[in-house]
């Protein structure tokens, strides 16, 4: 039978807070159980009722998250394996959801643990000396969680632990003791996650004391072996090129990892448009004298091409990866840069225009590693072409549906088009009147929109009629006839 002052604290919704209380409540019942099967049984009713397993991590639906699924279910450690910007710390992090929302264990144990299974030296002598009056607390799952980035200069003593003498004198025992042990991370996240990010960076005897904690729960600090028969999953990060090719990682390790999950950049441009939408920053209500930023479907499309067109680029470091954060912060920069000019000529609402990533190359310049024919052109350069490429991309797939024709045209008759600097999105519209058949394409691509909606999208479309060498555009001569030698290479041009 349940003791009556668990019923009556189970009555009024009270957590326990002495083992006696404990008693016979599911907690019991649970004894012993590892959290690998708590986040196996937590998973398998998330998958049952439908819930989203990663919310805010997109385009993985079909890939890496079936794949974390599958290493849940199989009590798996694993590792995410991808380039940068791959979401793969954000994925660690939340499968702190698949754990319970709290747990009990012995209060002031270092190791947390179980009332029922006790692991450490400390939570034995606490058992044994308080029996149903020990004292119980309880843990949060987001406590439940520990992170480490691995560096070189991470030490055993960092993540499983060390002698500590001082513990020895004051409790009056030898060194060998287990309870003279000072507990590294590792140790702490018993009964949790412990997330090492950058697994490879980790020095190899770090990483020999880690496959023996996941194998054989014991390890050696300072020549003096110690049990840790430690509950917890161990999930890492890595780069595919650090993992494999240059060795870093050591074989028993590796071997020990149930699951190798490889990530990968958005697959599609939608894709990659939902999740820069989602992370930029583009709601700025921080000053309410300050319009909301509109940005054109064909502008948000132009800044995610950029990423598209950075790792397909030779000149950009395929092994360190474009990072997802340069649509981003692109964005960001794009926007930010349509608000100055809206709050320096007086608009009532900045719309952003094409010509606004070349004003945000600094956003795509710090995050590209170039290769060395990059680096002899110079990272502007090398940004200021993949924008350009980027925009005409983003042009080619809207230029089935538009009639350039006259624009070409107009060009090719040795006419000029300078568009001014200091002039309203909207004012833009009589600039653009000139050009026979500019408007009727910039409608088309904006029907019923404002005069600013329209302006942009006329800028848009001479900026993509240049990124395909239809015309040609210079600092000096502004728009013009494309000379004869990019007219010759523009029929070989090849937008998808």
């Amino acid at each position: 039978m349940e003791h009556s002052a668990a019923a009556t604290q189970r009555h009024h919704g009270a957590r326990p807070t002495v083992l006696a209380e404990l008693r016979g409540t599911r907690w019991e019942r649970l004894a012993g159980r590892s959290v690998k099967d708590e986040l196996r049984s937590n998973l398998i009713r998330k998958l049952r009722a439908g819930e989203d397993l990663f919310p805010g991590v997109l385009g993985y639906e079909d890939t890496v998250t079936p794949a974390v699924v599958n290493a849940v279910l199989s009590r798996h450690n694993f590792i995410l394996l991808g380039l940068r910007g791959q979401a793969k710390t954000r994925i660690l992090r939340q499968l702190v959801h698949l754990l319970d929302e709290e747990v009990p264990y012995i209060a002031g144990t270092e190791l947390h643990d179980d009332p029922f299974a006790p692991i450490s030296a400390q939570g034995r002598q606490v058992l044994e000396e308080c029996g149903e009056a020990t004292p119980i607390a309880w843990l949060p799952r987001e406590h439940r969680y520990v992170e480490k980035l691995a560096t070189p200069d991470a030490t055993v003593a960092d993540i499983i632990g060390d002698i500590d003498p001082i513990k020895a004198a004051r409790l009056g025992t030898s060194l060998g003791d287990e309870r003279a042990v000072h507990y590294g991370l590792l140790p702490r996240a018993n009964r949790g996650i412990f997330a090492m990010n950058e697994l490879p960076d980790l020095a190899g005897k770090v990483q020999v004391a880690l496959f023996n904690v996941m194998q054989e729960g014991d390890v050696q600090i300072k020549g003096y072996p110690v049990r840790l028969p430690l509950d917890v999953l161990l999930v890492f990060s890595a780069n595919p090129e650090d993992y494999t090719a240059r060795g870093k990682i050591i074989t028993p390790l590796k071997d020990r990892i149930g699951s190798e999950i490889r990530t990968h950049y958005p697959r599609t441009i939608e894709d990659a448009m939902a999740i820069t939408t989602q992370e930029a920053w583009l709601r700025r209500e921080d000053d309410a004298e300050t319009p909301p930023v509109h940005v054109p479907s064909f502008v948000a499309e132009a800044v995610e091409e950029v990423a598209f067109q950075a790792r397909d680029d030779t000149r950009v470091d395929k092994h360190s990866g474009v990072s997802q954060r340069l649509p981003i912060t692109l964005l960001e920069n794009v926007v930010s840069n349509a608000e100055r000019r809206a709050l320096t000529l007086g608009e009532e609402r900045p719309v952003a225009r094409v010509g606004d990533l070349y004003a945000a190359l600094p956003a795509v310049t710090g995050k590209i590693e170039l290769e060395y024919e990059g680096e002899l052109k110079g990272a502007e350069a090398v940004a200021r072409d993949i924008v350009r490429r980027a925009i005409g991309q983003a042009f080619g797939r809207l230029a089935p549906r538009l009639d350039t024709d006259d624009v070409v045209a107009y060009f090719d008759t040795d006419n000029q088009l300078r568009v001014p600097d200091q002039v309203r999105t909207a004012d833009l519209v009589e600039v653009f009147a000139a050009v026979p058949g500019l408007l009727d394409a910039a409608r088309s691509l904006v029907p019923g929109g404002s005069a600013d909606e329209v302006a942009a999208a006329a800028e848009f479309v001479l900026e993509g009629l240049h990124a395909r060498k239809l015309i040609s555009r210079s600092e000096e001569r502004g728009y013009a006839a494309a000379d004869l030698e990019t007219a010759a290479a523009a029929p070989r041009a090849r937008w998808n």
